[in-house]
């Protein structure tokens, strides 16, 4: 019993605010005293609520259902005596009207219900006694039933029965008019055909009505059509004689549409399923096909198409209802029963009164026909078992915006909206081809507009067809205005807002909320996570929620990612109208609060994201923003692999960065866009850094943000560093420091001067290189960071081996591979091993080289990072080349150029096309390294790289002169060939 309906239950319509507080106490209080009688664990908690834990036997309700049912039994064997005594014995097990003292909306509802099955049984077993001959003895009891109950004819039937039967014929007949005269007076209508017959028999002394002759205890026949019908109007149990089946088959599909648009593989779909058991004689069950899909998506039309297409396999007729799915006017089983049964030729004389009895009768007259019965909208399945055939001749036709699971043997057909061409098709049949063909770019729009929704194109259609002077840009210029979109999407009897207010309204309290707060984030798709934080609930509790707004079909499941790592969006349409949702229901302040947690929800992951793939909170940079955590325990399952999820969420991160800025949340906003740069320079996301940096850095200097500019400066040149704009670079990050020093943030001043550093080093400024990896290294070391020490570090081996000092740089380099083995961080793994391999090539030892530059490759690969890839690949190429390996480092580093390409890294680009240089020279293919060379030299220039273009200048120049000379010497090679065969 969720939590809501218990409030619900207890208050009403005026719900407290401490009502959910409040309910959980009275549980408590209702545990303890369960407790004090020896049932501490009848009350039992569930993920939405509480559940009463109890054995069949121990309720007396249990106990009344029991006797009916061996009641039913011995009348059944005709045992009828012992089905009095235990009509009986169930009905002594009632004092007084249930729950009389308690004014609970709800509970009065299920006292309904109780009240409803006593008077049946009540009814079943006068019944069954007047067939004994007990009339006198049930004379005061009925009298006294017809008081309580004066508009149940069938009490009424039975008492004028048994004054009869008792020689009070005059009293009989005022029983009768009485009741005539409360119905007429209360009702304005006359007694039913059934009472009206049984006041003519006995006003004419009718024969049937005598009572009968068997001795008490002694079995009852059954009944012969010529003897009285005591089953009255409400009985449970028909009078078979006075049933006629029709001999016409039944046809009440809806009318098909005459612009029926697509959809022939979901038709095709239908129709397979529809026809398996004719198909396959083996299989006994009946095929029941549901039609799956959001409001307005057209499901029912499909239903209703599919219908007449098949309608001529099912030659005994058609049934149709609607159910009424989510609405207000809902419909149960017992309704349609009574509407299939009529139409099936049982008369309301001869009509069941419970669900069970109308559900075997409606069975038993399917037996032997074959029959499409259709079923639209349907909210779950217990409006639907009660109306399944029991024989597989005929068939079952579902909709519903609900997977219905619990089906047994339910085929589930997905229906989605329409792509472009079917929407501007189906356009094109309702305002007319010449009209849409005339203006195709806006037909497309309007489609677009419409979220390709049937519905909605239905109705814009409809729009055009009624203004022949309207242009479809007209439209197309209203609808462009959201908050307008959904007014305008109404025309006659349909509209958008109605369809989803249905599955809106029919959703629980806490999936309306987060239905209406989804509407706060701009993000393209969402996590689970994100109703957690909107809501501020655990993750589990949300994911239901998601769950009911998914079978409600208000949220789509994406299809990407499983169990916590779920992900979900937004039909255009359904988010217009949960924004509309938000602003009327939703205070503004509640809002701001939701958005709040979720972007600091997004900061978290991230930052916890970052530091599995660094091994730890290294080289970040952090804002004083509020973070919503979760438990580390969820967390994992969440983020793990953490750059899979990274990439998940990369669309989120983007929208997330875009609207803190807008909202104001500065700190959020350029913590999330620089904490993001661990898959933007992973992934090569150049496009996206710079993006989220720009919006970054004008909402910082909007807010006079120091630490925030210096921050997002600092990422921006590193960003600039990635794309070789090196100029460019050194000024963001003196930039930086500048802001940097003014917050007194060492930390940060440390990782701008590294990156001058390696600005440094890339000029050929060795020295001023060394003296600013030291001094950055010396604050890494005092700060903990070990991933940047780690980074400066191998950095500093860089130049020391550029320098000509290859033992200093392996002692640098060990140490480094040490850091970043202990803090775990595999991506600076990857980079010291690339150094190392580095190390060794320029020492002459290939074999070893390639060794490490294949652990490189291993550790950058089990990352996803694409760049480190190309330059372990790039390494261990040379070292085959080195090793005289000529094919293998052909291989490996014609791969490492394609990643390298793919990537956009120019610097790893260029120095592969440099390696292949050497490789073609080794091969002695002079011109073809001349082609490589010349794609280096050009790559070099670019990126202002004056050591690396004067080592591929000189190659080029050696590879030019020898490929002259081949040219040369292969000119005088023709000519002296030409001058034999002439003396010849």
């Amino acid at each position: 019993m969720p939590i809501s309906r218990l409030t619900d239950a207890i208050y009403g319509e005026d719900v407290p605010s401490t009502a959910r507080a409040q309910t959980q106490i009275c549980i408590s209080a209702l545990r303890r005293l369960f407790a004090m009688h020896g049932r501490p664990d009848l009350i039992i908690t569930r993920a939405k609520g509480y559940a009463l834990q109890v054995e069949q036997d121990v309720l007396d309700v249990h106990q009344f259902d029991d006797r009916v049912n061996r009641a039913r039994q011995d009348h059944d064997l005709r045992h009828s005596e012992e089905a009095v005594r235990h009509y009986r014995s169930a009905l002594s097990l009632w004092r007084a009207p249930a729950l009389v003292d308690i004014d609970s909306l709800a509970v009065r509802a299920a006292v309904g219900r109780l009240d409803e099955r006593r008077i049946s049984v009540t009814e079943d077993c006068i019944d069954l006694e007047l067939s004994l001959g007990h009339h006198r003895d049930l004379v005061a009891e009925l009298v006294d039933l017809v008081a309580e109950h004066p508009l149940r004819e069938r009490l009424r039937g039975q008492l004028m029965l048994a004054l009869y039967r008792s020689g009070r014929q005059a009293e009989a007949l005022e029983v009768y008019r009485a009741g005539r005269r409360s119905l007429v007076d209360e009702l304005g209508i006359e007694p039913n055909e059934w009472l009206q017959q049984l006041e003519h028999g006995i006003l004419t002394a009718d024969e049937s009505l005598r009572a009968p002759t068997v001795p008490r205890g002694s079995a009852v026949p059954a009944p012969a059509a010529s003897d009285v019908d005591l089953t009255g109007p409400e009985s449970s149990g028909p009078a078979p004689a006075a049933i006629r089946p029709v001999s016409i088959a039944p046809g009440m599909l809806p009318t098909d549409i005459s612009d029926f648009t697509g959809r022939n593989a979901h038709i095709t779909a239908v129709q397979e399923q529809l026809a398996q058991a004719q198909n396959d004689p083996e299989r006994l069950a009946v095929p029941v096909v549901a039609i799956v899909g959001k409001p307005g998506v057209g499901k029912t039309t499909l239903a209703v198409h599919v219908a007449h297409k098949v309608a001529v396999d099912f030659a005994d007729g058609q049934l149709f209802a609607d159910l009424h799915g989510r609405g207000t006017q809902r419909i149960g089983p017992m309704q349609i029963l009574e509407r299939f049964l009529r139409t099936l030729g049982v008369p309301g004389t001869a009509m069941p009164d419970g669900l069970e009895e109308r559900a075997e009768l409606y069975r038993a007259l399917l037996s032997d026909r074959r029959m499409l019965i259709v079923l639209d909208n349907v909210e779950g399945e217990s409006q639907v078992l009660p109306l399944l055939p029991g024989h597989r001749n005929s068939a079952v036709l579902i909709t519903s915006q609900s997977r219905l699971s619990g089906i047994p043997g339910v085929e589930h057909v997905d229906l989605d909206v329409f792509d472009s061409r079917q929407s501007v098709e189906l356009l094109s049949r309702i305002v007319g081809t010449n009209r849409v063909s005339a203006e195709p770019a806006a037909a497309t729009a309007l489609a677009e507009l419409c979220g390709h929704l049937p519905l909605a194109l239905r109705i814009a259609g409809a729009r055009m067809a009624t203004r022949l002077n309207w242009g479809m840009d007209q439209l197309v210029e209203r609808l462009h205005n959201e908050t307008r979109r959904l007014d305008e999407l109404k025309h006659g009897g349909m509209a958008i807002r109605a369809s989803l207010s249905l599955a809106y309204d029919a959703i629980d309290d806490e999936a309306k909320r987060l239905f209406r707060l989804l509407a706060v984030v701009d993000f393209p798709a969402f996590s689970g996570w994100v109703g957690a934080a909107l809501l501020d609930v655990s993750l589990p509790d949300a994911q239901d929620l998601l769950d009911e707004l998914t079978d409600a079909q208000l949220v789509d499941a994406t299809g990407t990612g499983f169990g916590m790592q779920s992900q979900y969006r937004f039909h255009d349409l359904i988010r217009i109208f949960a924004r509309e949702r938000l602003v009327e229901e939703e205070p503004v302040g509640n809002r701001n609060e939701a958005l709040g947690r979720v972007l600091g929800g997004l900061l978290f992951l991230s930052s916890e994201a970052h530091q599995r793939i660094y091994g730890g909170g290294f080289l970040q940079l952090k804002s004083p923003a509020v973070r919503w955590t979760q438990p580390n325990n969820i967390v994992e399952r969440i983020i793990a692999p953490p750059l899979p999820w990274f990439e998940r969420e990369r669309a989120t991160i983007l929208a997330g960065v875009r609207q803190a800025a807008q909202a104001g949340f500065v700190d959020l906003c350029w913590d999330l866009a620089i904490t993001a740069v661990t898959l933007f320079e992973l992934r090569f996301y150049l496009n996206d850094w710079r993006e989220t940096h720009e919006i970054a850095l004008a909402a910082v200097r909007r807010s006079g943000n120091r630490l925030g500019q210096a921050a997002v400066l600092y990422s921006i040149g590193a960003l600039s560093m990635t794309e070789q704009r090196f100029a460019d670079a050194r000024r963001e990050l003196e930039s930086a420091i500048v802001l940097f020093r003014v917050v007194d943030n060492v930390q940060g001043v440390a990782l701008s001067v590294r990156n001058l550093a390696f600005l440094d080093r890339m000029s050929g400024d060795f020295v001023e290189a060394s003296r600013r990896y030291e001094q950055a290294l010396k604050v890494f070391r005092e700060q903990g960071d070990m991933v940047a020490a780690a980074y400066a570090l191998h950095n500093l081996a860089q130049v020391r081996m550029e320098c000509g000092s290859p033992e200093e740089a392996k002692r640098l380099l060990e140490e480094a591979l040490d850091l970043s083995q202990r803090c775990g961080s595999r991506r600076v793994e990857a980079q010291v091993l690339h150094r190392i391999g580095s190390l060794h090539l320029q020492g002459g030892e290939a074999g070893e080289a390639a060794h490490v530059f294949d652990q490189a490759l291993s550790a950058a690969r089990d990352i996803g990072d694409t760049v480190g890839e190309a330059y372990a690949l790039h390494g261990l190429g040379m070292a085959q080349l080195g090793a005289g390996a000529f094919e293998a480092a052909s291989a490996a580093l014609e791969k490492a150029l394609d990643v390298a390409t793919i990537a956009g890294e120019q610097l790893v680009e260029a120095r592969v096309s440099l390696g292949l240089g050497e490789l073609a020279l080794a091969q002695n293919a002079p011109a073809r390294a001349v082609g490589h060379l010349r794609r280096a030299l050009d790559l070099f220039r670019r990126i202002r790289l004056p050591a690396l273009e004067a080592r591929a200048q000189a190659l080029l120049a050696d590879a030019s002169a020898v490929a002259e000379q081949e040219i040369a010497d292969s000119q005088r090679q023709g000519a002296n060939d030409e001058g034999a065969a002439v003396t010849r």
